[in-house]
Order: structure tokens, then sequence, then C-alpha cells
């Protein structure tokens, strides 16, 4: 935000990013960044949320955990609208407000089987904003953030993979053991639907953020095929790797 304070910022939900926007309310309190020109697109939001459960909906979500401790304007704060009468109708909002909100970092989490935003694995890798049937591992791994698992809607709007990789940068975020076996598929390598994230291997700037459980004896049983670069004794490790897409090195990150 210093170098562009007139950046599009692509947020997503849930309990994975919350230590990252931490970190950018603290950068704000004690540095004075701002985000009076940031505009901030969501990813997805639930569907017909029962109002007992409002406070769960993504947009409050994002209010809560991020812009009410900002000082960014929520004139310039957008996501798709749960309660909207007509699904495809909304789609078809999103993805023309999408096109003129290019992304310049797109910021994910990890789903423990393998998906981005709502996307569930067999979405098309060049789908745009959509109406989904959350699968029960998705519905599992919210049903922290409800009282119960009965709370968590079995349907949500989600911006598509196609939109997704339209961001000039990408931030994947993955976090507890319970990704554990998304995380070492993904850093197999290879490309599949079945693992949405791997479609990540087609942009030319993504950098995967891991936590202190994927530590380098863990990734160093996977048999990755690949070169392993250790940085840090403790915690941090890079894994570059070569692909050859129309005539340029590709690189993903992962530190």
């Amino acid at each position: 935000m210093r170098k562009n304070p007139h950046a599009v910022l692509g947020l997503a939900t849930g309990s994975t990013p919350l230590g990252l926007y931490r970190r950018l309310i603290a950068d704000h309190k004690e540095n004075g960044t701002s985000y009076k020109e940031v505009r901030a697109v969501n990813l997805d939001e639930y569907i017909g949320l029962k109002k007992r459960s409002q406070a769960k909906l993504c947009v409050l979500y994002a209010q809560e955990n991020l812009f009410e401790q900002i000082d960014i304007d929520l004139k310039n704060t957008y996501i798709e609208n749960g309660m909207a009468a007509d699904e495809k109708q909304e789609c078809d909002r999103y993805d023309a407000l999408l096109s003129t909100l290019p992304r310049d970092i797109q910021i994910l989490g990890l789903g423990s089987n393998g998906d981005i935003a709502f996307n569930e694995p067999g979405t098309p890798f060049d789908s745009t904003t959509h109406v989904v049937e959350l699968a029960y591992s998705t519905v599992k791994d919210n049903a922290r953030l409800f009282r119960s698992i009965e709370e968590v809607p079995r349907k949500a709007f989600t911006m598509g993979l196609r939109s997704i990789m339209q961001a000039k940068k990408i931030l994947l975020l993955a976090n507890g053991s319970n990704k554990a076996d998304a995380v070492a598929r993904l850093l197999r390598g290879g490309e599949s639907e079945d693992l949405l994230a791997s479609i990540l291997y087609r942009h030319s700037d993504c950098t995967v953020i891991l936590d202190n459980f994927f530590q380098y004896p863990y990734i160093n049983q996977l048999d990755l095929h690949r070169k392993v670069t250790w940085c840090d004794k403790s915690v941090f490790y890079q894994i570059f790797v070569d692909r050859f897409h129309i005539g340029e090195t590709k690189k993903i990150r992962i530190i």
C-alpha cells in the first residue's frame, strides 16, 4: 500500500488469513499505513444464511476482522450478495464488477481438500463467479466459525478460478495438520481439477506461506523430485520450481 495507495486487494475469509490480517492492522496502527484509497474485493459469500447466524456472513467477517480496524472506506469494499433473489444475475453482476477491479494481489487460503475460495474439486479451471454446493469437508472446515455444524450453509457464491488467476500476485496461505495432504499433493506438482490449488502453477507470481507444522523434515519426506533450498533452520524454507509456459520460466516461491 505504501508503493501503491490505490491498490486493489483480493481478500479471503475463514480462520487461515486471520494472522495476516492482524499484521496488517498492527502495521496500520504502528506505522500509519493507510488504506483510504484502497479497494478490496472478497472471494466468496454464503447464500441464504439464517438471521440468527448473520454474524458469520463473510461481509461481516471482513468488517470485524479487518475493515473496522484500518482506515479503509467501506464504500470501496465489495462482496457477493448472499441474499440476492436471482443467483445467476448476481454472478453476472459480480463478474462485471471484477472486470473493473483488477486485483494487485489476491490472498487465498488452502482448504483441506485442496480447494481455493469456495471452489470445490472438479470445478473447471476456466470458471467465473458461480454458485457452489459446499462439500462436507468444506462445511467441516468452517464449522468452527459457527455454534454447530448444522448452522453452516451448504451453498455459497464464489469467485471462479479464471477470475482468481487474473490477479497480478497471489499469496496462498496454509496452516494446520488437516492441510498436510493437500500441501503434499500441491508440492508434488501436476495440474488437476481434482486439486484446484494446482492451477497456481500457471501463475507467474505466486507465493505460498506455510506454518510451523510444515517444517523441513516434513517436506523432506515428500519425494518432491525438485530442488529444496533451506533458508532458516527452524521454520522457513524455499522451493523454487522451474516451469516453462509460453517460453517463460515460472516460479512458485514457498516460504
